[in-house]
């Protein structure tokens, strides 16, 4: 038998044999190949004057005057650092607080307790970002809000905080938390369960009480996860999620609300610019790239742990 009959038949023999893990695997591979892979080839009318009647093909290529166009633009500083401000506090705030809510719940010892507070914690994820907005818009009136009530009864004036630039920064990353930080937890609870608990025995051993333990055990054991997440979350940093800031911000907030995804769809989807918004789009995409990059860098640079 040949060696490429060899391999050829050494591929079947395994495809067959995990048949069934592929075919659980085959709606991922359609979601990502529909989705995120087949749309990549759009990204070439950000190159074109395009006509939505003329199509790709018949467009007419104007190089790069979409993206001269948004460095020129006199809102390109305010919605860059208005998207790099919201994702470094998401990052900053957003990022630790899952981290500190796996180590409490590995620290608590009463099962029930614990399982309930889990499922707390989880359930606001699975609240659409429609509702979450909604209920930030409720707690927040200036007439019937929550927080509003108790701000009168302590005596002060009712705020409109919605209507107020200076606070969106902090409704946006305070609910972000609040609806993620339980979900995200699950992967750290799951790097805390791979900890040899005779690690544990012997801290306890030398004397290390519980915060030794967690500063010289916990943590050590979490760091290739958490080095992982980071370099991901990093990359994610100007990619702030569009619906809740869309469903939140008003024109009073634009000038620290205002973010690239509502101005790609302000610009792309209502005023009918495509090859304007797609640029603007892959711009965001390049730097996303590049801050992954340098990242993963700077992870193998002190570390062993590393995308790639």
């Amino acid at each position: 038998m040949e060696k490429t009959d060899f391999l050829s038949h050494s591929f079947m023999n395994r495809v067959i044999k995990g048949r069934y893990l592929l075919l659980m695997f085959l709606p991922c591979l359609l979601y990502y190949l529909i989705f995120k892979y087949l749309p990549m080839f759009g990204v070439v009318i950000s190159f074109q004057n395009y006509n939505l009647f003329k199509g790709i093909w018949e467009s007419d290529w104007v190089g790069f005057k979409n993206y001269l166009m948004f460095f020129k633009n006199p809102d390109f500083l305010i919605i860059i650092r208005n998207t790099f401000l919201l994702g470094l506090y998401n990052l900053i705030f957003g990022f630790p607080a899952p981290i500190i809510l796996a180590i409490l719940l590995n620290e608590v010892t009463k099962g029930v307790f614990k399982r309930f507070v889990q499922t707390v914690s989880y359930l606001p994820h699975f609240i659409s970002n429609v509702v979450v907005a909604g209920m930030v818009v409720m707690f927040l009136s200036p007439s019937t809000g929550m927080i509003n009530s108790f701000i009168e009864w302590l005596g002060f004036e009712p705020i409109n905080f919605l209507m107020k630039p200076d606070y969106f920064r902090s409704i946006y990353v305070i609910s972000d938390i609040w609806q993620h930080v339980g979900w995200e937890t699950i992967i750290y609870l799951a790097a805390l369960t791979a900890i040899d608990p005779q690690l544990y025995e012997a801290a306890k051993i030398d004397g290390a009480n519980r915060w030794k333990q967690m500063l010289n055990v916990t943590l050590p054991g979490m760091a290739p996860t958490i080095i992982i997440l980071l370099i991901l979350h990093v990359g994610r940093v100007l990619e702030v999620g569009f619906e809740k800031v869309f469903l939140l911000y008003n024109p009073a907030t634009y000038e620290t609300a205002d973010v690239i995804g509502t101005y790609v769809y302000r610009t792309g989807i209502i005023g009918g610019n495509y090859s304007y918004a797609t640029a603007i789009d892959l711009f965001t995409g390049l730097i996303s790239l590049i801050l992954v990059y340098g990242t993963n860098l700077l992870s193998r640079k002190v570390s062993e742990t590393s995308l790639w």
